[in-house]
């Protein structure tokens, strides 16, 4: 079982900042591209960013110029930087690894409220 751990959600203002991050065993962590997923309550799970083991990344149009994807590998971590946090980014963010097969973390909430 492949486990992927997540950490750094939590309750923000509007326009505040969170960093997310999630670690992953080092044979997943150097193979698979590494992406953050988000669902909101009565919608469906969706792609937030993306990025793959050369590192190019992908957003998704909401959070481009607000949010940052990267990869430590020497920490098998990757990190979702996200600033200037609005209240539709309120969901439970999911650290995903991708490459033929697909692994999970357990999810994180990511509350954005005054």
């Amino acid at each position: 079982q492949v486990q992927l751990v997540e950490s750094g959600g939590g309750l923000v203002q509007p326009g505040g900042s969170l960093r997310l991050s999630c670690s992953a065993p080092t044979n997943i962590f150097d193979l698979y591209t590494m992406g953050w997923y988000r669902q909101a309550p009565g919608k469906q799970r969706m792609l937030v960013a993306s990025i793959t083991t050369v590192r190019s990344t992908k957003y998704e149009d909401s959070v481009k110029g607000r949010f940052t994807i990267s990869r430590d590998n020497a920490k098998n971590t990757v990190y979702l930087q996200m600033n200037s946090l609005k209240p539709e980014d309120t969901a439970v963010y999911y650290c995903n690894a991708q490459r033929i097969d697909s692994f999970w973390g357990q999810g994180t909430q990511v509350t954005v409220s005054s």
